[in-house]
């Protein structure tokens, strides 16, 4: 797995850059909306099946105020609404710039 060298908050996205060179830009509002956590994304229950929340994105929801690494494989992201709990690993990332291509 490529190495993050830098993380940085420009304008309304976040960019990301790696040791080899390579570059993720992602909207900020894309990243809120695909929040890994459960309370976004929900959780298995007893037979597995996932029970979807439904989320409400209220003031501050999109605005980035502060991120973490987390070891050497994601970030923690927190927005102006409080919400901090998503551990955005790299490997989905990875999948979420895939899917912006």
């Amino acid at each position: 797995m490529k190495q993050l060298e830098n993380v940085c908050k420009i304008g309304d996205e976040l960019a990301l850059s790696y040791e080899d060179g390579s570059e993720m830009y992602f909207s900020l509002p894309m990243l809120r909306r695909a929040c890994p956590c459960a309370q976004c994304q929900g959780e298995p229950d007893a037979m597995g099946r996932v029970l979807r929340p439904v989320v409400e994105h209220g003031p501050g929801a999109f605005e980035l105020k502060r991120f973490e690494k987390v070891g050497g494989y994601g970030l923690q992201l927190f927005w102006g609404d409080g919400h901090g709990t998503g551990i955005f690993s790299m490997a989905y990332l990875q999948k979420l710039n895939d899917l912006q291509e």
